[in-house]
């Protein structure tokens, strides 16, 4: 089933700095109140091909890597049946039924199209995003595509979490066809909004002012009301398709983990989606829902088989004004749950008020306050709640966010048939999942603990550092016991751990830049406290090994073998064949040529008739001199000849040069070997070095590099050797383009 995302559109290109290569390139150069506990799961994964996929890891979305279109799935099968079955929260697929841009051909309804289409399409942005997420110890990156909307003159930028919340790098292209970075500003995965910022200081001088949009009123919509949604479909130019309002409240399913879990975060909590039909594709979630009079009144995020689903401005403006103001969202946290009111025989629900308090968080100013599952709130604030269906919880949970935290909140409760008032402080709500960082000399990646993680874990508090990948083979699993992804670290060396802050500075001042250091690590993994010891740093690469310079001919040989003896007349010969002379050796000097037998060296004969002789000739050679003058026995054209040959040294091997690590893009380079410039008909004046590897997920490979390409120049600068590249890759990691 595929994911309610529409908007993650993959491809190849976009490289994080400008690599020369000598190749061709491929591809393109529920109803959960907020104060409820929530369950972590992962939105989305790829659509799995034959060729294999590389996906990413909690909390964010799975892509493909070389597919051009690939439709997100939801992750968790097992879990989503019911969802199969009714294909709800399906990406819609229809197709397009009318696309507008301007200077499109004129239909029935341009004179409402139009003025909508003027005042918002100037503003749209599509948004070109590395993403990264966290994997086996290591941030991975990968790339999407996205939609969004100017909202102010200054650059700021509306569009979904999903899109540009896990951002490590943006880049925007707008209406115009203008290409700008772009700075994530700040982000909200409980409604799904995030805000980035154009960078106009990359504007050519008279380029003219950015247009922005206007907000609407999403709460003035009815249903059949006509919308459009704008936006970049298929990480194409900008478009528009149109529709109507179908459902002015919509809600996610309800029950059997059906809720829209996005970064640990419950987004039906506070969302009622504005449902449409006006036609949406991967690309265009982040774009704005438009009204006929040229307004925001949603922004697109989801899509439900052939609807799509907007966030209502009522929601997403409030929610980006406080990002630009502040960078973040504040909101208060009470530790209560709550639910409609349950229908009682003989009573209509229309005739009661309030709200169900179905539980409270143990430790939290709920609990505190003697808040009791069954309580019914009548009114929060002074305000009167009356909650009877789902499709009001949202609102309420909004009044209940929006207080302010540390502030007490008048609460009046129905307990039997006993009113009694209560005045509870709330906290500030924190968020489900904390941002990872990695650390390479540990072998993990990890996050702090928050207030969702320690009660879910019935901690005390929220102290100490929670591992949540390892790198295979690391050092953290390669301690005894090993750290596992859950464990939360207390101690290290005895010295306590309460947030990432202390950990990374006991790193810095007794690991970083050593190549082992051991440390004892206290840690916790359910109710037990254990001990470990992590060999911690980052090993120093190993010397290339030296070989003593052997005897070589300059030839490249295959066994003749005795069935490729009888295909050339020469049953029972055994010896080697010449398949390469390498040029300008002693051997092309010396008369050698391609398809020569050879049968003797200094009248010995050259023992190979088997397959797997294929080191005899070799090793007769190297029992020489390196300077030594030898003479062949070969058969040419049915001829037996005897030619004298002078050997040279032998040619270092890639196991002989030094190799470079970087460590920021993530690829290992050498120079290039004689058998390099062979294989690939190099003239000996072609400079550059060869990638031996390009690890998945990095810079370099998001970059489009990979294995066995020849890096030829970087930024321009031209690359000869190893030690060329290494000073072009430090000047670049030095400016940070």
């Amino acid at each position: 089933m595929r994911s309610p995302f529409p908007c993650l559109y993959t491809r190849t290109g976009l490289p994080a700095k400008r690599f020369d290569a000598n190749r061709r390139k491929r591809g393109f150069n529920g109803d959960r109140s907020p104060e409820q506990p929530v369950k972590y799961r992962q939105p989305c994964t790829p659509r799995r091909r034959s060729y294999g996929s590389e996906a990413l890891p909690s909390p964010n979305p799975r892509f493909v890597r070389r597919d051009p279109i690939v439709p997100c799935r939801m992750h968790r099968r097992s879990r989503m049946s019911g969802l199969q079955r009714h294909g709800i929260w399906a990406l819609a697929c229809a197709v397009l039924s009318s696309v507008w841009a301007p200077g499109a051909g004129a239909v029935e309804g341009d004179e409402a199209v139009n003025p909508a289409v003027a005042a918002v399409y100037p503003s749209l942005v599509q948004i070109q995003v590395v993403m990264g997420a966290y994997e086996n110890g290591r941030q991975q990156k990968r790339q999407g595509s996205g939609s969004g909307a100017i909202v102010s003159p200054d650059g700021y930028v509306v569009t979904n979490h999903h899109v540009a919340g896990h951002a490590v790098a943006l880049r925007c292209r707008l209406s115009s066809r203008e290409e700008l970075p772009a700075t994530l500003v700040g982000t909200d995965p409980l409604t799904d909004i995030a805000v980035i910022k154009l960078d106009l200081s990359a504007r050519a001088p008279d380029a003219p002012p950015l247009q922005a949009a206007r907000w609407g009123d999403s709460n003035a919509l009815k249903v059949g009301d006509v919308v459009y949604a704008m936006g970049c479909p298929l990480g194409l130019s900008q478009s528009v398709t149109r529709g109507i309002l179908a459902n002015a409240e919509m809600i996610s399913p309800q029950g059997r983990g059906q809720e829209f879990m996005l970064d640990g975060e419950a987004v039906g909590s506070l969302v009622k989606w504005l449902g449409h039909d006006a036609t949406i594709q991967p690309g265009n979630s982040g774009g704005p829902l438009v009204n006929e009079r040229g307004e925001i009144v949603g922004v697109n995020e989801i899509g439900m088989g052939s609807m799509g689903g907007a966030i209502p401005s009522a929601v997403a403006r409030p929610v980006a004004e406080e990002i630009v103001r502040t960078g973040r969202v504040r909101r208060a946290f009470f530790g209560i749950v709550f639910q409609p009111l349950l229908s009682e025989p003989g009573r209509s629900r229309d005739a009661r008020q309030g709200v169900l308090v179905s539980g409270t968080m143990p430790g939290t100013p709920g609990a505190d306050a003697d808040v009791r599952a069954g309580d019914i709130v009548r009114s929060v604030a002074g305000e009167p709640v009356h909650v009877r269906f789902q499709e009001e919880m949202p609102d309420f949970n909004g009044l209940l966010s929006r207080q302010q935290p540390g502030q007490p909140v008048e609460f009046r409760m129905l307990r039997g048939d006993r009113e009694q008032t209560v005045r509870i402080a709330p906290l500030e709500r924190d968020e489900a999942v904390s941002r990872q960082r990695a650390w390479r000399e540990w072998g993990f990646s990890a996050r702090r603990v928050t207030l969702m993680d320690a009660k879910a874990r019935q901690r005390p508090d929220s102290k100490g550092l929670l591992v949540a990948t390892v790198t295979p083979g690391g050092p953290a699993d390669k301690a005894v016991p090993p750290l596992r992804a859950g464990d939360i670290l207390i101690a290290m060396n005895g010295r306590a751990v309460d947030t990432p802050a202390d950990f990374e500075r006991f790193s810095a001042e007794q690991v970083q830049g050593k190549p082992s250091v051991p440390v004892l690590v206290e840690f916790e993994r359910g109710n037990e406290k254990l001990l470990t010891l992590v060999e911690a740093g980052i090993p120093e690469p190993h010397p290339p090994v030296a070989e003593a310079r052997k005897a070589w001919m300059g030839v490249s040989t295959q066994v003749l073998t005795k069935k490729l003896a009888r295909a050339l007349g020469l049953e029972g010969q055994k010896g080697v064949r010449i398949s390469h002379v390498y040029p300008q050796g002693n051997a092309e000097q010396a008369g050698l040529q391609v398809g020569d037998i050879l049968t003797h060296l200094d009248g010995q004969p050259i023992d190979a008739s088997e397959p797997h002789h294929t080191a005899v000739f070799e090793t007769l050679v190297r029992a020489y001199r390196p300077s030594a003058n030898v003479e062949v026995t070969l058969i040419r054209d049915g001829t037996t000849k005897k030619i004298g040959v002078s050997l040279n040294p032998a040619p270092k091997s890639a196991g002989e040069l030094q190799e470079h690590e970087d460590r920021v893009f993530e690829f290992t380079a050498r120079d290039l070997t004689l058998h390099d410039r062979v294989q690939r008909k190099l003239p000996e004046t072609e400079a550059g070095v060869v990638l031996t590897q390009v690890v998945a997920g990095g810079w370099g490979a998001v970059g489009g590099l990979r294995a066995d390409d020849i890096v030829k120049s970087v930024n321009g600068q031209e690359i000869a050797t190893l030690a060329d590249l290494q000073a072009a890759l430090k000047t670049a990691i030095e400016k940070k383009p």
